[in-house]
């Protein structure tokens, strides 16, 4: 009887527990349980769906490769190229230099002051950029793809399926200019180039890149002749100009001598002062000192002067230049070139695309993940119910 008043003050004094206290533990454990249990049924819905997962993986992995063997192909050949060196153009320098005497200007001292004009048409750089220029040139792009039968074979058949021709035609020769390009290796100012064809064969790409670049060749040639050819007509043209405005001024002169020349033959006669005479009168409009006679013979020459020269001496050195211009000629069949190959046109090792491999691969992925998401979907939908 002593002891349990003690224990009920005991009991009494012990620290209050709370109720939920208890239940809060029931619930954690619980949860806890509960999420080992969703874990396994959720591998185990995993390993259920196995098939579902399977399948879906082969069936994608089957179109990805169907896909890759089927898709069209695109191969792309490649050629470095940098500016010509003076041999290269060597030929082309001659033909352009044989002209530098009818630009140069030769004074009455003797002394020459050499023209540089023609320096532009002879530069390394400038031929190299120009033939760049004709390379990416959207209408040489144009042309050659006009005369290329594999493209129109292409442009054909892309034509049929097509419902609007025209708009077809347009892109698709918009997404084969992308396929010709020329891009710099670097930014310096002699950065090499490097040119590049993409074509739906490794050989084709190989022929047509070398077609297109013995095309853009020839043009730039021709280009480079051209521009000689119209210097030389705009300098020819300019010197003709020359002539006209120096014979005009000449004949003025000539004009002008004999009528003084008549005047002062005039008042010499009337003088009576028929030999030279010693006057001090220098700057005289009509001077008579040279006597009647004197002045009669000068009339008679001036009015049987018929070249010009005579009175205008820089006709000379105009008509020297335009007897070359009419002799020499620009011979176009010289060999030169405006650029020279770090590496020749090499067919193609592997394609651009399509990446069987990588398609292959990313195409089973994405079937193993869509199986795999639509059997956790069933999982969660199941489990809803």
């Amino acid at each position: 009887m002593s002891e349990q008043p003690s224990q009920l003050k005991q009991e009494q004094n012990a620290p209050q527990v709370p109720h939920d206290y208890h239940a809060g533990n029931r619930y954690f454990e619980n949860s806890n349980s509960s999420d080992e249990i969703d874990l396994r049924e959720l591998f185990k819905a995993l390993w259920d769906g196995k098939l579902i997962i399977i399948a879906t993986t082969v069936v994608f992995a089957i179109a990805a490769v169907a896909y890759a063997l089927t898709a069209q192909q695109w191969w792309s050949s490649s050629a470095k190229v940098t500016q010509p060196q003076i041999q290269d153009i060597a030929a082309y320098q001659q033909q352009v230099k044989q002209f530098q005497p009818v630009f140069d200007i030769y004074q009455e001292d003797g002394t020459v002051l050499v023209s540089e004009e023609l320096d532009d048409l002879i530069d390394p750089e400038i031929l190299f950029q120009r033939f760049i220029g004709e390379y990416n040139s959207s209408n040489s792009k144009r042309k050659f793809l006009d005369g290329s039968e594999e493209f129109q074979v292409f442009k054909s058949q892309l034509d049929q399926d097509a419902e609007n021709a025209e708009d077809s035609s347009k892109a698709l020769y918009a997404a084969w200019f992308q396929k010709i390009t020329a891009s710099a290796e670097n930014r310096t100012a002699n950065s090499p180039y490097n040119l590049n064809f993409q074509s739906t064969t490794k050989q084709s790409s190989f022929v047509l890149l070398s077609d297109y670049l013995d095309g853009i060749e020839r043009t730039a040639k021709n280009d480079a002749f051209n521009n000689l050819q119209a210097v030389i007509n705009s300098k020819q043209n300019e010197l003709v100009q020359q002539k006209m405005i120096l014979e005009s001024q000449a004949r003025n002169r000539l004009t002008v001598e004999a009528e003084r020349t008549q005047y002062a033959l005039a008042i010499a006669k009337a003088a009576g002062v028929n030999q030279p005479i010693q006057t001090n009168a220098n700057n005289e409009l009509f001077a008579i000192d040279m006597g009647s006679k004197a002045l009669e013979a000068k009339v008679k020459a001036l009015e049987s002067v018929k070249n010009l020269s005579v009175i205008e001496p820089r006709l000379q050195q105009i008509d020297a230049k335009l007897d070359m211009l009419n002799t020499l000629k620009i011979n176009r069949d010289v060999e030169f070139q405006t650029f020279r190959f770090i590496e020749n046109v090499e067919p193609p090792i592997s394609r651009d695309k399509p990446k069987r491999a990588l398609i292959a691969v990313l195409g089973t992925l994405l079937g193993g993940m869509l199986g795999v998401a639509i059997v956790l979907v069933r999982f969660a939908f199941r489990k809803e119910d």
